[in-house]
């Protein structure tokens, strides 16, 4: 027995070193210390043996044992160390070779003017506020006083999910005057940007998708005077002083009495050309006082508190800030027509 674990040693530190790889070394290892490895096999020999031989076996395997598993997990450090090497050499960075150039971009025109707008109505204290793209149409039209055959409520105008027109893709940010009032303390001074959606052609001034920034007013002693003041001032900051712009009457079904903001044409002057369609003037927002009903509707009482509203497209305050003769330029996301702001 002796002489077969002197064998065993032999052969099995033998083929401990010459293990090239972690998965040779670990079949080694159960080939020669599993419960069925060969060392195990030579101890069950052991009971042929006389009762003063059995100790000094015994000893003799431990110390095998023990000399095999030493040798193993030497033999294992070494691999990891060999394997370790290969990895960094084969993952070297040189950090001499000079960096790759970052191009970085830069700011969409249109949130540009964005970012200038919201910087504008919060220093005069407004709040910024955010609500849903999929709206409801009792907040789309019913609430905002737009009744049943309103014709913005066909299916011709406006994307509707469900048959029984109920919920639908918001035309407009003015709901958002309708979550306000109902959730907000008054005073109420806020404004809120978001996309909406419509049956448009697109042209050079429309798109099915675009941007409006809906603003609202509700406190006491609210009049026509300040939504004029508020929206020059607002014209001005964006185009400069000086800026032209005139108030149309209109009509909105959710602000009695109701206007419209033109801003002169930035291409022509005010002479007439196709991004004015030949007007000499952009409508750039819609405003009002808030009517009654809308107030009522909302459970604050018109005999107390008044209020005004405004919703103005983004892409044409774009327009005129940056001097796009066409809206469809701001969607494309052309490289060449973006690289120039």
């Amino acid at each position: 027995m002796k002489e077969l674990m002197q064998s065993l040693r032999e052969s099995a530190v033998q083929a401990i070193l010459n293990a090239d790889d972690a998965e040779k070394l670990e079949n080694l290892r159960v080939r020669y210390l599993g419960k069925k490895g060969e060392l195990t096999a030579i101890l069950r020999q052991m009971g042929k043996l006389s009762a003063e031989e059995r100790p000094v076996m015994g000893q003799l395997a431990n110390q095998l044992r023990a000399e095999l598993e030493t040798a193993i997990e030497k033999r294992r450090a070494e691999l990891s160390r060999v394997m370790m090497q290969k990895k960094l050499e084969q993952e070297t960075i040189d950090v001499t070779l000079p960096a790759k150039d970052m191009r970085l971009g830069h700011k969409h025109p249109m949130y540009s003017v964005l970012d200038q707008i919201k910087d504008i109505f919060i220093g005069m204290g407004f709040e910024i506020v955010d609500g849903p793209e999929v709206e409801l149409a009792d907040y789309n039209f019913t609430k905002l006083n737009i009744d049943e055959g309103h014709p913005s409520r066909e299916w011709t105008d406006t994307f509707y999910f469900t048959e029984d027109s109920r919920i639908l893709l918001r035309t407009q940010t003015s709901p958002m005057q309708v979550h306000a009032m109902e959730t907000k303390s008054l005073p109420i001074r806020m404004i809120a940007p978001g996309r909406v959606y419509r049956k448009d052609e697109v042209d050079a001034t429309h798109s099915p998708m675009f941007h409006q920034i809906e603003g609202m007013v509700i406190d006491k002693g609210v009049t026509m005077a300040d939504l004029k003041a508020t929206l020059n001032l607002v014209v001005e900051k964006i185009y400069g002083e000086g800026t032209v712009t005139r108030f149309r009457p209109h009509h909105f079904p959710f602000t009695e009495p109701s206007c419209e903001l033109d801003i002169q044409c930035h291409k022509c002057g005010g002479k007439g050309c196709p991004t004015c369609k030949g007007e000499g003037w952009i409508e750039v927002l819609g405003a009002g006082m808030v009517h009654p009903k809308v107030l009522s509707g909302c459970g604050i009482d018109p005999d107390v508190y008044s209020g005004w509203a405004f919703g103005m497209g983004l892409e044409r305050l774009a327009m005129g800030e940056y001097k796009i003769t066409d809206l469809r330029l701001i969607f494309e996301n052309d490289v060449r027509f973006l690289e120039q702001f």
